[in-house]
């Protein structure tokens, strides 16, 4: 399995196993995503630490995480974004859309923190 997803108090974590968010990986990520946020979670952590490589269907589906939780009222937090990732999250120019965090404990922090000041 190309994902492992894992339920947190205020949101559900989900790392990606594989070195290319690609298209082999994307429709099965889109599918977690869209799974996930039916069963009524609105906060997502996408963990991006093994992936050295995404291509346009793997943003893609970030893309689709990202509308699912802003449409439930909650977010999208990315980790652990490695740099050739993060260019092609740069050059899309969809830094100032999507939220970050080094690590998955700084973005549960983070949703913390966004879910405290609400």
């Amino acid at each position: 399995m190309a994902m492992k997803v894992e339920k947190h108090k205020n949101c559900m974590i989900v790392r990606i196993q594989a070195e290319k968010l690609d298209t082999t990986i994307a429709p099965d990520l889109k599918a977690h995503l869209v799974n996930i946020s039916s069963e009524g979670a609105k906060n997502i952590i996408l963990d991006l630490s093994i992936p050295r490589y995404c291509d346009s269907s793997g943003l893609s589906a970030i893309l689709v995480g990202n509308r699912l939780c802003k449409n439930a009222g909650g977010k999208l937090v990315l980790t652990g974004v490695r740099d050739p990732v993060k260019k092609l999250i740069l050059i899309s120019q969809l830094d100032s859309i999507l939220h970050s965090a080094i690590s998955v404990d700084d973005g549960i922090k983070m949703l913390t923190e966004l879910e405290t000041s609400k």
